[in-house]
């Protein structure tokens, strides 16, 4: 018959009382006679017992618990790569950072705390349900046969497409709550200004820089951190809705993507694989690739979610690193807005880490692209005629029975009773030590103190977490309120795009930056010009 830790507290208390034998009690509730016995002599529970395997102590988890409930309670739920995040921190300002979280510490952490519970909501636009089907695919994939086509290398086949970022918007993905709730609402900074971002890799991982069109009248200086390293060869301009048109696509084409994928045969032909968006038809994009030998092939209406690399593989994991970082600064100091400034610099960190060459030749591969696989997109999990044939196996998750255990007052059998509460202060964790083996004898009695004082370190340990994550936020906040003056970035008069070189001369002109060539031709200083002779 089984038993609950629950059970076991009761049988205890009413022997506390003197009501009961520990014989008559073992039999009623169905615990075995020395369990109890061994509980009243000090043995622990399993789980303060096991305490000490766990990468967190059950002080630690229990604050991050209350912490992930407040944060719910704010409207700024917590994910679990935050709670993770904030995990591994802990450990790192307890002076183990080579001890991570494992792998299957969050459903462990969630399993022990039944108060919290993840939550998840996803959408699929209808009109992409209705237009990837097999018979559409099947047609679609008759170009790539094309014997021009079929003979192009892998080393110039390209996806190239655009996606959009909201400064500010936060992941909608797995937050964790009260269970008490059926949902959870979550507060983000107030900026809703759209940034494009048009990329392209090939069938080989190459990633191509991006060309950024941000939303506004002329591209800014205070848009743009003083530290722009990663972003050399980034390209930005501005749009009055931040999206592209006939003029950003014909640019992009002139100044990334013919001069960067440029054979070095030039008898070779490329391939570009991209949507059918009005900027990609127009008579000047699509002149300029027949004069430089560029295939075009655009995908069928609503099919890119699962015919086109960059939204198999990259753009979904590109996205989740972005909103990542920008929630954990969110997290800590949700009255940051989140500027453009910051928006870049979230954008950089997630392509280092999520645009990678694995990232895009695994996007080549899931499409059927290359090497040319009509199965795998037939097979597509995504299609409307294969959604519904895995049927579901009616598993359903239940909350966790098992209840938390509680540290009682209870002396051990042949122990007076003994009182303790958790030191605050240098000289009461000091006197504790002192007197431990002076008046406590007994191993129960000894786990008691080294757990009160155990208490203390974890708490301190967290407090350090938190200060340090709350630095970073400060930091962020400092960096988006120091702009300077607003000052145009004055491009090239034949040329839409900018470059970080036209960016930094702005920002030296705006006084945010000094003038390196000034810094140079700067006189020597007195001491230095003494050293001189003078010839009268």
């Amino acid at each position: 018959m089984g038993y609950l830790e629950q059970d076991i507290q009761d049988a205890l208390q009413q022997y506390d009382q003197g009501k009961r034998s520990i014989r008559s009690l073992s039999k009623e509730f169905g615990i075995p006679y020395t369990t109890l016995h061994n509980r009243l002599s000090g043995c622990q529970p399993h789980r303060e017992a096991s305490e000490w395997q766990q990468s967190l102590s059950r002080i630690q988890e229990d604050r991050l618990a209350e912490w992930v409930l407040t944060q719910a309670a704010l409207g700024v739920p917590a994910t679990h790569a935050q709670i993770r995040l904030f995990g591994n921190r802990i450990l790192e300002a307890q002076g183990t950072p080579e001890i991570r979280l494992g792998r299957h510490w969050m459903e462990r952490f969630l399993k022990r705390h039944p108060v919290l519970r993840t939550q998840r909501a996803r959408r699929i636009d209808s009109a992409r349900v209705n237009g990837a089907t097999g018979p559409v695919i099947q047609s679609w994939f008759q170009l790539l046969q094309i014997p021009a086509v079929k003979k192009i290398l892998p080393a110039n086949r390209y996806n190239e497409d655009e996606y959009g970022l909201m400064e500010g918007q936060g992941t909608n993905g797995l937050v964790v709550g009260s269970s008490g709730t059926r949902a959870v609402q979550r507060k983000d900074p107030g900026s809703r200004a759209w940034t494009s971002f048009i990329e392209c890799i090939s069938a080989l991982g190459v990633v191509l820089p991006p060309a950024v069109i941000l939303k506004g009248k002329d591209v800014q200086q205070q848009w743009f951190s003083v530290e722009t390293d990663g972003m050399d060869d980034w390209l930005f301009t501005a749009t009055e809705n931040g999206w592209t048109d006939r003029g950003v696509a014909l640019e992009w084409l002139e100044r990334i993507f013919i001069p960067y994928t440029r054979p070095q045969d030039p008898t070779q032909a490329r391939l570009l694989i991209l949507d059918g968006h009005d900027s990609h038809t127009s008579d000047d994009f699509m002149w300029n690739c027949f004069n430089n030998n560029i295939h075009l092939v655009f995908l069928p209406a609503h099919t890119s979610h699962v015919l086109q690399p960059l939204d198999l593989s990259v753009f979904s994991p590109l996205k989740h690193t972005y909103r990542k970082h920008l929630n954990n600064i969110n997290t800590w100091a949700e009255s940051t807005v989140v500027g453009k400034q910051l928006m870049l610099k979230c954008i950089l960190r997630a392509r280092q880490e999520a645009l990678t060459a694995q990232n895009a030749k695994a996007g080549w591969k899931a499409s059927g692209l290359w090497p040319v696989s009509i199965a795998k997109p037939l097979m597509s999990r995504l299609l409307l005629e294969n959604s519904n044939k895995s049927a579901d196996n009616g598993h359903q998750q239940h909350p966790p029975q098992t209840p938390t255990a509680r540290l009682t007052n209870r002396p051990a059998l042949g122990v007076g009773p003994a009182e303790f509460t958790t030191p605050r202060k240098k000289r009461d964790r000091q006197s504790y030590l002192d007197n431990m083996t002076a008046r406590f004898s007994h191993p129960s009695t000894r786990r008691l103190l080294f757990r009160k004082l155990e208490k203390v370190f974890d708490e301190k340990d967290y407090q350090l977490a938190q200060l340090r994550q709350e630095n970073e936020a400060l930091k962020a906040r400092l960096e988006g309120t120091t702009t300077g003056r607003r000052k145009r970035v004055v491009p090239d008069p034949n040329q839409r795009f900018v470059n970080i070189e036209q960016i930094r001369r702005a920002q030296i002109a705006a006084g945010r930056v000094e003038n390196p060539v000034a810094e140079e031709s700067r006189p020597e200083s007195p001491d230095e010009a003494g050293d001189c002779i003078v010839v009268g």
